[in-house]
């Protein structure tokens, strides 16, 4: 599992970044459960045989259940725990996730995926300053560990801490010159502080360095978005693709370019390409259901339907998913014109959202204007203007 960082577009969507690497699944068709040191348990030894060569196979939900039972089998036994978490992230279930990888973590504390599969997830939870703070305490005690550091500069960029990031990535080109990655995310750094012209030069410098990194396109893509030019960075975002077909990050960036502009049925490929190569990916159903979505109207209205199942699935799997509690509400409020159906949604949303989200302001405006639309004996209206300057179609 690789990292991922991201950069939040406001669309209701948000844009992934994908420098310290973008998640592309793992390789071939399977999670990357790896064989290991054969544990003292042979019933535990057994198991996890059998859950690689099921996970080999696609057999990914009888891989998962082996792996659990494995873990079981045999208290010590990370390596279970934590091939069972990639599995879960891959289904979707961050929280499990989560939960397996923290066991893990606290199992075998100096092993680097681990900590920053652990810190990945956290990411894609919206924990950012949690991720941040445990691949850093990893980082701390294992300085030499060139790929841990390089995440951690995405982590610290994402949870604010920009000037510490530079630092970070500073530390990490010290010890791998000419790092694409670490250039990469030394440009978007720079580019968080709105030093564009430092940023342009780095991210310049990590295609010099690679032509052939996805990274680099991606950092090159989110600088063109900065300067308003979603043509160019719809273009790097597409060699990005070309570089790694198994990229799903820079589908991801295409699909939020494609909705900006309007071409939703365009979007809907992009994200089912995701799906195609990771069926569960959440924040790719989200982005479906977004483009889903703007294809609706009242002649095709089974396309807010659509998108209503799409986003009742991911929140029925992961109830702390902020994005697409945020998304549902939206498609009932504004959509669906049952302004009712969305006040549980906001107000999950405000509940799991980090006190610093961009959307909490349009959550509660459109939390305030449904729980206005109900008169007291119950039935509700339609307020008169709708809330969300944010919202587009």
């Amino acid at each position: 599992m690789k990292g991922r960082a991201k950069t939040v577009l406001v669309l209701i969507l948000t844009l992934t970044a994908a420098c310290g690497g973008a998640r592309t699944g793992a390789p071939a068709e399977h999670p990357s459960v790896v064989a290991r040191a054969a544990p003292a348990n042979p019933v535990a030894t057994a198991k996890m045989a059998q859950a690689i060569q099921s996970a080999k196979e696609g057999k990914l939900e009888l891989a998962a259940v082996l792996l659990r039972d494995a873990a079981t089998s045999d208290g010590n036994l990370w390596q279970a725990r934590y091939d069972l978490g990639v599995i879960l992230a891959n289904r979707g279930d961050l929280a499990g996730a989560e939960d397996e990888l923290t066991r893990a973590s606290a199992a075998s504390p100096d092993d680097q995926d681990v900590a920053m599969a652990l810190a990945e997830v956290r990411g894609r939870r919206g924990e950012y300053g949690t991720a941040a703070k445990g691949i850093g305490e990893f980082v701390a005690a294992h300085p030499s560990a060139t790929a841990a550091r390089t995440f951690y500069v995405g982590a610290l960029r994402e949870s604010g801490q920009i000037d510490e990031s530079i630092a970070q990535a500073t530390e990490v080109l010290v010890r791998k010159p000419g790092d694409p990655t670490a250039l990469a995310e030394l440009s978007l750094a720079h580019l968080a502080k709105g030093e564009k012209d430092a940023a342009a030069l780095l991210a310049k410098q990590a295609v010099d360095a690679n032509p052939n990194a996805a990274v680099a396109h991606r950092a090159t893509g989110l600088l063109d978005l900065a300067n308003g030019d979603d043509a160019a960075a719809f273009a790097e975002f597409r060699k990005a693709a070309q570089a790694d077909p198994r990229d799903t990050t820079s589908r991801s960036n295409m699909g939020v370019v494609l909705l900006r502009a309007g071409a939703c049925v365009l979007a809907e490929g992009q994200y089912r390409e995701i799906l195609r190569i990771l069926p569960d990916d959440q924040e790719a159903q989200v982005g479906l259901a977004a483009a889903l979505r703007g294809q609706g109207d009242a002649q095709h209205p089974q396309k807010y339907d659509e998108a209503r199942a799409v986003l009742e699935k991911v929140v029925d799997l992961d109830p702390h998913d902020t994005s697409a509690l945020f998304n549902l509400g939206v498609l009932y409020a504004d959509f669906l014109k049952r302004p009712a159906e969305s006040a549980p949604l906001f107000k999950r949303f405000l509940e799991e959202a980090a006190s610093d989200q961009p959307l909490r302001a349009d959550a509660e405006r459109y939390l305030s204007a449904a729980n206005a639309a109900t008169i007291p004996n119950g039935h509700p209206r339609l307020p008169s203007t709708q809330p969300g300057a944010t919202e587009q179609k």
